[in-house]
């Protein structure tokens, strides 16, 4: 059995930008509709069908610090240089010894939300930003 990816490792790639290292990733879920079709004469049995399938939109989050590029760049010049066409996305996981263990491919994806760090003086802790992503399904690996 290989090493397990860690979930403190991994990294996200938008058409070849390397947008860093983020400490936190939610949404990586699909789901399908289930419609029910009961079939007349049977009382016991009932049809389930696949109706459309639903992709969760991605929230990427990370610290704000000198070394990272700002989200909120690449955020608003995703319309202007890019055309505000769909991207590609791969986040990658890997081990300890940061070798690649997962990799989920998303196509379709354009940015839909920024959300920058909530500063205060009540609270020492870490400033974070997040990016929200939609995208229209995983690519098969």
């Amino acid at each position: 059995m290989s090493e397990p990816a860690n979930s403190l490792r991994f990294d996200v790639v938008i058409d070849a930008v390397n947008l860093g290292a983020f400490t936190a990733i939610e949404g990586l879920e699909a789901s399908y509709e289930v419609k029910t079709y009961d079939e007349g004469g049977e009382n016991g049995f009932q049809h389930q069908l696949l109706g459309r399938v639903h992709y969760q939109n991605l929230k990427l989050t990370r610290p704000v610090d000198g070394s990272t590029k700002g989200l909120s760049g690449w955020f608003s010049s995703f319309r202007r240089e890019g055309s505000g066409r769909p991207a590609v996305a791969t986040i990658v996981a890997f081990n300890d010894n940061r070798e690649p263990v997962a990799e989920w491919t998303m196509m379709g994806v354009c940015p839909v939300r920024y959300s920058g760090p909530h500063l205060s003086t009540d609270q020492a802790k870490v400033a974070t930003e997040t990016l929200e992503l939609a995208h229209q399904g995983f690519l098969a690996q």
